[in-house]
């Protein structure tokens, strides 16, 4: 059974950061693509940043110098660091990895910055 877990949201002030975990079971998880996405309230999901099997990265624009996502295939678990948080990134936090036509989620960790 494929299991994704994140872990590592809360309540931040704006400024502050945190580390976004999501551990992954059931899968070669060094084989995967790995991806974080978020969902702000009353929007639609979107892309934060991508991670290959061989660790190049992606980011999009809007939180490119503030975020980093990393992966450790012995702990079979990736990572998200969010720097310099704002308000505006207020969301649910996803994390999902790909392996040609396979895909899964996780179920979300909730991230509030206050202002």
């Amino acid at each position: 059974q494929v299991q994704l877990v994140e872990s590592g949201g809360g309540l931040v002030q704006a400024g502050g950061s945190l580390r976004l975990s999501c551990a992954a079971s059931g899968i070669i998880f060094s084989a995967y693509t790995g991806a974080w996405y978020r969902q702000a309230p009353g929007k639609q999901r979107e892309l934060v940043a991508t991670i290959t099997s061989g660790g190049t990265t992606t980011y999009v624009r809007s939180v490119k110098g503030r975020v980093t996502i990393s992966r450790d295939n012995v702990k079979t678990t990736m990572y998200l660091q969010i720097d310099s948080l704002k308000p505006e990134d207020t969301a649910v936090y996803f994390c999902a990895v790909t392996y040609g036509s396979a895909g899964y989620w996780g179920q979300g960790t909730q991230v509030t910055v206050s202002s």
